[in-house]
């Protein structure tokens, strides 16, 4: 047990006033399955909580240290559609006009009239691939995008929504590249992570290989008696993922076989639906940023953007998912789906635990990073008992 009764000696600070945050910390490598993690949290454009813990490597013992980064999954999503509303910011992209205006390939069987902001609220209908993607070909930059133009739409665009898990990378990345002349990993690197200060790649420069950790496969932790995390799935939801047919396994397997998410290959390539690599510390402060100032630092969204990147644009069945989701404009919304510190609050999960948010009322940007990836999509229970931590903070 450390000096704060931490039976897990966790490092880092939370300042007077946020110490149940540093509580719920602990309690997830002693109750919820932790192996490695880190969060952050930024209040009012300034870091408040800051802490890691655990083995930086899944499988290893060498221990988590302040410039551990990992792979974040779909918590990238929100970064990438940062690139797009900052575009539009800019004048440089009309997220009413058709994606074909920018990417002419695209208008191919169907999606003629396919708008921006309907790709960005996973409205497009392209959520998976009629011939899946290997590895190699998901991250050689040309076969993503050239296969999610040329696909029929699985539902008619704008009618409904469903959950783009694999090819958001490539819908994303190409009209970047389109609009900007630059890849989504360049932008990012240019215009978001290098003016924040951040430890934040997509695209994982070699340079920087020796800070990752690897991730890995946790197991689910015993359900809590009280204030359930995570709500039993519906039969109907379960007998989804276990349908390679149905369109949420289809979704999910854009890529197949799944790439090894650890390989330096993988890391280095541009898929900014699945393959961000970040620490704690950055996702909180990008978020923090892009509703007002950082210690002195550029604000990203001027106040029409925040409006319109948290208002709803999806909202009910997922036709992936198979759940009810809210979705703005390339950020999840709260909800049950997945529920964040408030009703104006936005962000994005990463599959398995990882979980990035703000919440502009409460002034908050909000960071939370883990290797144990367990089985959920949202939700995850550990970043659920951080959230709760926060809200019991903020009172």
């Amino acid at each position: 047990m450390d000096d704060h009764g931490d039976v897990v000696t966790v490092h880092g600070t939370a300042e007077d006033g946020w110490q149940p945050v540093r509580a719920a910390f602990a309690s997830n490598f002693t109750r919820r399955g932790d192996r490695g993690a880190a969060f952050t949290l930024y209040r009012h454009g300034r870091k408040v909580v800051d802490l890691w813990a655990g083995a930086a490597d899944f499988d290893g013992d060498a221990p988590w240290t302040g410039e551990t980064v990992q792979t974040v999954r779909s918590a990238g999503k929100g970064v990438a559609a940062a690139c797009l509303l900052l575009l539009h910011q800019r004048g440089q992209l009309d997220l009413d006009a058709p994606v074909g205006a920018y990417w002419s390939e695209f208008k191919a069987r169907g999606k003629e009239r396919v708008t921006v902001r309907q790709l960005l609220a996973h409205r497009a209908g392209v959520p998976a691939l009629d011939t899946p993607l290997t590895p190699e070909q998901a991250l050689d930059g040309i076969s993503g995008p050239r296969a999610v133009a040329a696909q029929a739409p699985f539902f008619p665009p704008g009618a409904a929504h469903g959950y783009h898990a694999q090819t958001y990378s490539w819908l994303i990345g190409e009209l970047v590249l389109r609009a900007s002349g630059r890849s989504v990993g360049r932008f990012v690197a240019e215009e978001i992570a290098r003016p924040l200060g951040l430890g934040l790649w997509i695209g994982l420069p070699a340079g920087q290989a020796h800070r990752v950790g690897r991730i890995g496969a946790a197991p689910a932790p015993e359900p809590e008696r009280s204030g359930a995390l995570r709500a039993r799935p519906k039969q109907s939801v379960k007998d989804a993922y276990a349908d390679p047919a149905s369109l949420t396994s289809r979704a999910f397997a854009a890529i197949t076989p799944p790439p090894d998410e650890n390989a330096p290959a993988y890391r280095a390539g541009e898929l900014p639906a699945s393959n961000t690599v970040a620490d704690a510390r950055s996702l909180a402060r990008f978020y923090a940023a892009l509703i007002g100032e950082v210690d002195g630092g550029p604000r990203l969204f001027a106040p029409a953007t925040l409006t319109a990147a948290r208002t709803v644009e999806s909202d009910g069945p997922d036709q992936v998912l198979v759940i009810n989701t809210r979705f703005g404009l390339g950020y999840m919304l709260h909800g049950p789906a997945s529920p964040l510190t408030g009703p104006g609050a936005f962000g994005h999960p990463g599959r398995g635990g990882c979980l990035a948010f703000a919440d502009p009322a409460a002034g908050i940007g909000f960071g939370y990073v883990t290797n144990g990836l367990q089985q959920n999509v949202t939700a995850d229970p550990r970043a659920q008992a951080l959230v709760r931590a926060v809200r019991e903070c903020l009172g």
